[in-house]
């Protein structure tokens, strides 16, 4: 296990000895050709950028995009970003037992646990149909590689298990509605949830940078996985058109809106729901990711997020200081 302050701890002025995971590297020029080394360095915690101006050739040639090096040098900031203002840099030496896995990012939550309120809500689906349909998509092979993925490559969920994660943030909000308006059909709207994101399992890698692949920059997630329900209903006799097409309409719709890619909008009580339901998990998760990177105890306000179409302030306030403030006015 690394012995190192993270990067999102790490105050403007303070030095940094740190091992350090290359997320990007590319060679740029000035306004007045000069070249220069752009790379973009980072731990679990945060991904920094940083240029190296002189003697790069030779390091260039040698390191890969998803190894591991040693930095020194100190933490700066460029035009109200932070930047690593690099003294020196090399490859970390086999001796030294650094591996890339060491800086991916995880959920914060047990994944034995996760995978089992997964499976267990599987149990709970009543509609024979969408019950086999789930269980043959969510085939041992499918269910790991979806319960290893991030939910996206930086806005929200973005750490290994995020996918798993956010999938069940999303039955829970879904089945709380569920609760709350009895006409909306629970088996179809959990199924929905379930299977939005599914396409992510193909869209994204889980490699250090969480890129896209081929077949998600050709044809994005909402499309893989409406092409894998589709096909997947083909195998199970009688399933009912109707069916298929009320939980295609799910996965299709989910985005909410044409100019947030989705090929229409919702138009079933389910769709709105699941619209919604996605919004929340992902926008409580990115507003959190983003409040605990962008702000100190002097500074409560983050910087603007073009994402969030705003600045974000951090209170402070924590639901123990909350219990505290109500035990004290009833004591």
């Amino acid at each position: 296990m690394l012995d190192q302050k993270e990067l999102n701890l790490i105050e403007k002025g303070e030095r940094i000895d740190h091992f350090l995971l290359i997320r990007k590297c590319e060679l740029r020029q000035t306004k007045a050709n000069k070249p220069y080394l752009y790379l973009e360095l980072g731990d679990k915690s945060q991904t920094i950028g940083s240029n190296v101006w002189d003697n790069f050739e030779n390091f260039y040639k040698s390191i890969v995009v998803g190894e591991v090096v040693k930095v020194q040098g100190s933490l700066d900031d460029y035009q109200g970003n932070p930047q690593i203002k690099i003294l020196s840099i090399r490859k970390t030496k086999p001796s030294e037992q650094i591996t890339p896995e060491d800086f991916l990012p995880k959920s914060k939550r047990d994944l034995g646990e996760m995978k089992k309120e997964f499976i267990d809500r599987i149990e709970k689906i009543s509609n024979p149909f969408l019950k086999t349909l789930i269980k043959n998509i969510f085939n041992n092979e499918n269910f790991e590689k979806f319960s290893k993925s991030p939910a996206g490559k930086s806005w929200h969920h973005s750490y290994l298990h995020g996918l798993l994660e956010h999938t069940l943030e999303i039955i829970k909000i879904c089945d709380l509605m569920c609760d709350i308006h009895s006409e909306i059909n629970r088996d179809l709207l959990i199924c929905g949830a379930m299977l939005h994101d599914f396409g992510k399992t193909e869209e994204l890698g889980s490699n250090v940078s969480f890129d896209y692949t081929d077949k998600g920059k050709l044809l994005g997630h909402i499309v893989i996985a409406s092409m894998n329900v589709n096909e997947e209903t083909k195998k199970i006799s009688g399933f009912p058109d109707d069916l298929k097409n009320l939980l295609l309409h799910l996965i299709l719709s989910h985005q909410g809106k044409l100019e947030f890619a989705s090929p229409v909008v919702p138009k079933t009580l389910e769709a709105i729901t699941l619209y919604q339901a996605d919004e929340l998990s992902a926008k409580v998760n990115a507003y959190k990711n983003a409040l605990s990177l962008n702000t100190t105890s002097e500074n409560k306000w983050t910087k603007f997020i073009s994402l969030a179409s705003t600045d974000l302030y951090n209170h402070g306030l924590t639901s123990e200081v909350d219990n505290s403030i109500n035990k004290s006015l009833f004591d």
